[in-house]
C-alpha cells in the first residue's frame, strides 16, 4: 500500500476530517504504510503527500480530508508508466507518477535499508578512501542538527529526520561524493552547505565565467567548510545500476532531504535565497 492510498484508508475509517500530525500517528500505530528505513511517518510527510496529490484530498491548513469522488484507495489519475529497472539486481515495483510524489516503499525495500538505516552512516572525515569508483547513490546525514545555524536546524527538526542530501553518481560515487564533500570540483551540495554555513564567494570571481552558478569560495572558506563537513556529517551509499532519475525522485520525495532543492516538494526559500545571494555576489563586477 503507497502512503497516499493508507491515508485515504486512515480517513474512510475515521470519518471526519484529521491533521496531518493525526494521520501520521495512526499510520505509525497501524503500520499501513512504513518507510524502507523503518523510521516514523511524520506530519510533513503527509503535508507534501495530500498537497500533491489535490485530486484525492482537500487541504485547510493542517487538516486534510477526503475529495467527496474518493470512495475508495486509488493511484493517481493519469499515472505516468511505471518502472521496471533494479537497484543491486532487486526489482523496483510500480513507481507511478514520479513527476508528484512517488512511493519509495516501492523501491526495492532491501536496498533502501542498506542505504537509509542510520547504523550503516559513518562520519565523512574517515571514508573518503572507501567510497568505489562505480554507479550509486548516497545519502547524508547531520550527527547533530543543532550543529545548524538556528533557522535551519528548526527546519530540519521539524521533519523529523537527520537527512541533509540524498543524491545520484551515474558513473563513480568516489568522484561525485569527493565534489559534494571535499570540494573535488563542483558540487551542488556543497555550495549549498558553504551558502547556509554564512560563507560567500569571492566578490566578482565569477563575473567573467560563462556559467554563472556554479560560485566557488575562497580556498581558506573551502577548508573552513571541509573541516565543518568532517567534524559533524555522516555517509552511506549504495552501488546501483538503473533507473536513475525516477529512482532518485522517489527517494527526495519521500525523505524531503533539507538541501535538496531539485525534485523536493518541500525545498527550502531559505536556501534558495542564500544562494541567489552568493550568485550575485560572485557575479558582480567591481572596477
Amino acid at each position: 500500500m503507497t502512503l497516499h492510498e493508507a491515508i485515504i484508508k486512515v480517513l474512510q475509517q475515521k470519518g471526519r476530517t484529521m491533521t496531518t500530525q493525526e494521520i501520521a500517528d495512526e499510520l505509525n500505530r497501524n503500520k499501513w504504510y512504513t518507510k524502507g528505513d523503518g523510521s516514523s511517518i511524520a506530519a510533513f510527510q503527509i503535508h507534501g503527500r495530500t498537497r500533491n496529490y489535490d485530486h484525492l484530498f482537500n487541504r485547510d491548513g493542517s487538516k486534510v480530508s477526503l475529495k467527496t469522488s474518493v470512495t475508495s484507495p486509488t493511484k493517481p489519475h493519469n499515472p505516468s508508466q511505471q518502472i521496471n529497472k533494479s537497484i543491486n539486481q532487486q526489482k523496483i515495483a510500480s513507481v507511478a507518477q514520479v513527476t508528484n510524489i512517488a512511493s519509495v516503499a516501492d523501491v526495492a525495500k532491501v536496498p533502501l535499508k542498506d542505504l537509509m538505516h542510520e547504523k550503516n552512516f559513518k562520519p565523512a572525515a574517515f571514508i573518503q578512501n572507501q567510497i568505489p569508483a562505480q554507479p550509486g547513490i548516497y545519502c547524508i546525514r547531520i550527527a547533530d542538527p543543532a550543529k545548524l545555524p538556528e533557522a535551519f536546524a528548526t527546519h530540519l527538526n521539524n521533519r523529523n529526520h537527520n537527512i541533509l542530501y540524498i543524491g545520484i553518481a551515474t558513473t563513480s560515487l568516489r568522484q561525485r561524493i569527493g565534489q559534494e564533500l571535499w570540494a573535488e570540483g563542483h558540487g551542488t551540495f556543497f555550495r549549498g552547505l558553504g551558502a547556509v554555513l554564512g560563507y560567500r564567494p569571492p566578490a566578482g570571481s565569477f563575473a567573467n565565467k560563462k556559467n554563472k552558478n556554479n560560485y566557488t569560495f575562497s580556498p581558506a572558506d573551502e577548508k573552513s567548510i571541509i573541516q565543518w563537513i568532517n567534524s559533524h556529517l555522516l555517509l552511506n551509499w549504495v552501488r546501483f545500476e538503473g533507473d536513475f532519475e525516477s529512482t532518485e525522485t522517489a527517494l527526495i520525495q519521500n525523505y524531503l532531504p533539507l538541501l535538496n532543492t531539485a525534485k523536493n516538494p518541500a525545498k527550502l526559500p531559505d536556501l534558495a535565497a542564500l544562494r541567489k545571494i552568493c550568485i550575485d555576489i560572485a557575479n558582480t563586477n567591481h572596477h
